[in-house]
């Protein structure tokens, strides 16, 4: 399984006795990820400084007699003060190290040190820190262009999240028009593999006598019009993540090489006589009911299971009311960026007759309308006759219903038990607390020791 996901800082080491130090240094970042540039004189460390600017932590050794560490200090204090410079003494002399230290240098290693001295100077100037806070944002971000503000799209986000900075399979269920896609690219964006490609395939849109030429591409001549070879979505997803939507649309016959994909992550090329392994994450999506379709013959069980690892339920558009207002509004700041649009935003009235609509089409629906409205619409505020008669009249005929009284409670439909909805929301607690108890407590609106009872029945403590 990848790590969770991290941009690793890259590390400048200049050394002219590059065969000893460098092997050392690498055996210091085992348990680390990170890149190492190396220069054999101050000119040319010098000249990598200025033309790379992500340069995260400078180390200069000494050892060689070539490179002396005070111009190198010099420069980089005037060039690049916030930069921490480790250096590899010569001698084990407390002289050099306070004058090392005087113009200033982060760290001192006196000749002879391991590689754990190495390593346990790196982690003190704080680079490894800085990355992960910065791969958190990214984190975090990936998951922003999914504009909710509903308690049920907030957990599916987290749990997004979570199981983005695993390697698993994951399915995605939900409603056409949910933002399945959006999903499955936030969490590609948010994983280890966010650096490799996103390729997305949808399963109902190319003809099953094409679909397993698509995914596993084929050699010149396996068929009549193979004039060449072709790579398939498997290949060119190398190194990256897959997502096959409309999974419940796939053939049979494709269905039984996925499922080979998925057990040993090996795919056979048409017209090939072997096979060739493939590092791919997979995401697949569907509207369908998947366990229905197994009923019936249609999709296979064990595909099912291999599928299934982690599975996510967007809930449709009708189950979170409160986020219409915020995705219109987006929609509505994208026309005036794009086309110059004067609407500014909704009426209470026209935005209480969206409220009380069916969306059968989800978000996309409402995009659609959006978008209509930005043609119709000349006015800057849209008002109830503003909108579409098929908006309009079921908005002012059924009266908007509580979410209380649904048939199905959102927060239910995730497959949660009550104890894995409490465990999360006392890390999210915690999380956003920064740790603090007395803070998390005042989040969840429970006393500081009803939450410590809490936490020690999940050993959060």
């Amino acid at each position: 399984m990848r790590e969770a996901p991290m941009h690793p800082p890259i590390l400048l080491l200049m050394s002219a006795a590059e065969l000893s130090s460098r092997p050392l240094l690498e055996r210091a970042l085992a348990k680390r990820q990170a890149t190492i540039l190396t220069a054999s004189s101050s000119e040319e460390g010098f000249g990598l400084l200025e033309q790379r600017q992500d340069i995260a932590c400078l180390l200069v050794d000494e050892s060689g007699g070539k490179i002396p560490s005070g111009p190198v200090l010099s420069y980089v204090r005037r060039a690049r003060p916030a930069m921490p410079v480790l250096v590899f003494g010569a001698e084990n002399s407390a002289k050099a190290a306070v004058e090392a230290l005087r113009q200033g240098a982060t760290d001192y290693l006196a000749n002879p040190f391991t590689a754990s001295d190495i390593r346990s100077s790196l982690d003190r100037t704080g680079v490894f820190t800085a990355a992960m806070t910065s791969s958190t944002s990214t984190h975090h971000r990936a998951f922003d262009r999914i504009i909710s503000v509903s308690p049920q799209m907030q957990l599916v986000k987290h749990l997004a999240a979570e199981v983005a900075a695993t390697d698993a399979t994951v399915l995605i269920t939900g409603e056409s028009g949910t933002g399945k896609e959006l999903f499955a690219r936030a969490i590609h964006e948010a994983s280890a593999r966010s650096n490799g490609p996103f390729v997305a395939l949808n399963c109902a849109g190319i003809p099953e006598s094409l679909l397993e030429s698509e995914l596993f591409g084929f050699h010149r001549g396996a068929f009549t019009d193979a004039k060449q070879s072709k790579p398939g979505r498997f290949q060119t997803a190398e190194g990256g993540t897959l997502f096959l939507d409309e999974i419940g649309e796939m053939s049979p016959a494709a269905q039984v090489k996925l499922l080979r994909v998925l057990e040993d992550r090996t795919i056979s090329p048409l017209g090939g006589t072997s096979s060739m392994t493939v590092d791919i994450r997979i995401l697949a999506a569907t509207n369908e009911d998947l366990p229905a379709q197994i009923k019936t013959g249609k999709f296979r069980l064990d595909l099912y299971y291999r599928l299934n690892v982690y599975q996510l339920r967007v809930p449709p558009l009708r189950q979170r009311l409160e986020d219409i207002e915020p995705i219109a509004a987006s929609f509505l700041e994208a026309a005036r960026r794009d086309q110059r649009h004067p609407i500014q935003r909704l009426s209470p009235d026209a935005l209480a007759i969206l409220q009380r609509h069916d969306w059968a089409g989800n978000v996309r629906e409402l995009h659609n309308v959006v978008e209509g409205l930005t043609i119709t619409c000349k006015d800057t505020v849209i008002l109830p006759d503003h909108l579409p008669p098929s908006v309009r009249d079921t908005g002012l005929s059924h009266p908007k219903v509580s979410e209380n009284t649904s048939d199905e409670s959102p927060l239910l439909a995730f497959g949660l038990s009550f104890q894995d909805m409490e465990k999360k929301l006392l890390v999210e607690a915690l999380r956003q607390a920064g740790g603090n108890v007395s803070e998390a407590s005042r989040l969840l609106k429970l006393t500081r020791n009803t939450l410590r009872y809490r936490m020690a029945k999940y050993n959060l403590c």
